[in-house]
């Protein structure tokens, strides 16, 4: 009986030492993972989103939507090779970026502005600030994106015609930091029109569906960084609580909102279960 107790001890310390080793390795595996290769596998989601006040005319408009590359934290202007070769293979009507081009300072500014002026898009392209941008540099993200032929949106709003029909594009400055104004980004926007907003923190959503936007595209929430199945976003940043990733309807409102990934990271240099993402829209009147 000693002896059967004895090798019994024996077998469960070696079935234990592996459990923990397997456990070690199951975690420097997962570490790698997140750290070396998840940040740099762009998803590209397609989605069809209707539209009450969409002219029939831009039924099929392409929208691409991307977000938070802040560059200078372990993304470089030089991976922007990659994004760019992604969108343009996409072949978009119009392009939008809804904020946080640098992480804190401007970096590679030269470099940047030469891959993002390869975007190319029939009907223009469109780009609000975020809270990083306002917080590092303003006037060197405003150089780069307009360098790079972006409209920049702050408070305010562009036609986009197609034949005899129209929409807007409506832009607010960072809602949590820049001062936004969305009567001023509305000014001038006939009524019954289809109005898609762009502003960098999804959550205020809430408070731009009192006004006449159809929807709102948004960044800033990263996805959480790291989604833990079963239960999702670990952490988000403030004002990315509520409407953290993909396509929601604001409650008692029409207007929808669409929360992106992003393509960079902040804070930490990983994400886990939550992929860097390109959002390709394609609009279609609802009947």
């Amino acid at each position: 009986m000693k002896a059967n107790r004895k090798i019994s001890r024996r077998s469960f310390l070696k079935k234990s030492m592996y459990y923990s080793l397997g456990t070690i390795g199951a975690l420097g595996v997962s570490g790698a993972y997140s750290r070396w290769i998840e940040p740099y596998s762009i998803e590209t989601t397609t989605i069809t989103i209707k539209i009450p006040h969409l002219p029939v005319v831009f039924e099929g408009f392409r929208i691409c939507h991307f977000s938070d590359l802040h560059l200078g934290f372990h993304l470089e202007a030089k991976d922007l090779e990659t994004v760019v070769e992604q969108i343009q293979s996409l072949k978009p009507d119009c392009i939008c970026f809804t904020g946080d081009l640098f992480d804190h300072h401007s970096t590679g500014v030269s470099e940047t502005t030469r891959y993002l002026s390869k975007l190319e898009a029939s009907y223009g392209k469109y780009a609000v600030l975020g809270n990083h941008d306002n917080w590092g540099n303003r006037e060197s993200v405003n150089r780069v994106l307009t360098k790079s032929g972006f409209t920049i949106l702050h408070n305010e709003n562009r036609q986009i015609k197609k034949q005899s029909d129209s929409i807007y594009m409506v832009g607010v400055d960072d809602p949590w930091v820049g001062g936004a104004d969305i009567l001023r980004a509305l000014n001038g926007v006939p009524k019954n029109t289809c109005n898609i907003l762009l502003a960098h923190e999804p959550d205020f959503a809430d408070e731009f569906c009192q006004h006449p936007i159809d929807l709102q595209l948004s960044g800033h929430s990263h996805g959480g960084q790291v989604q833990v199945p079963f239960i999702g976003a670990l952490h988000t940043p403030p004002h990315a609580k509520k409407y953290i990733d993909g396509l929601y309807q604001v409650e008692n409102s029409s207007m929808q909102v669409y929360t992106t990934r992003g393509i960079g990271m902040t804070r930490m240099p990983i994400r886990f279960n939550c992929r860097p993402e390109l959002v390709l829209i394609t609009l279609k009147p609802s009947k």
